[in-house]
């Protein structure tokens, strides 16, 4: 995996939007809300998304994840090498993100984006 895999990922779902925020960080959103963040700087590459409730404890405790730093409380993960997921998983938890995202859109950003 390399964050070229993640951005292809994430681009190929509709409405996806990039920037880089923080100076160093590739960020992936809908509709102006984030779904995933891509560290540019470090090596190996470390990312960030959200998961669902019920899977937030069990994946913080996978060796090389941790709550995300600043937004744990939404139940974001931090992987500390993109490489200790498979592409499988990485579609699986990337989709999964853009859609937990996607449903807590305001109904007014939802109507623009056709959805």
């Amino acid at each position: 995996m390399n964050i070229e895999d993640i951005r292809n990922i994430c681009k190929a779902m509709p409405h996806v939007t990039e920037d880089v925020k923080w100076g160093n960080d590739l960020v992936f959103s809908i509709g102006g809300k984030m779904f995933c963040v891509v560290g540019l700087e470090g090596s190996p590459a470390t990312a960030s998304f959200k998961v669902m409730d019920e899977e937030f404890e069990e994946m913080t405790t996978r060796p090389g994840f941790k709550p995300a730093p600043y937004v744990a409380k939404y139940k974001w993960v931090y992987i500390d090498d993109i490489n200790k997921m498979k592409m499988k998983e990485w579609k699986h938890y990337l989709k999964q993100s853009y859609e937990l995202v996607k449903e807590r859109l305001a109904p007014k950003i939802k109507k623009q984006l056709g959805l």
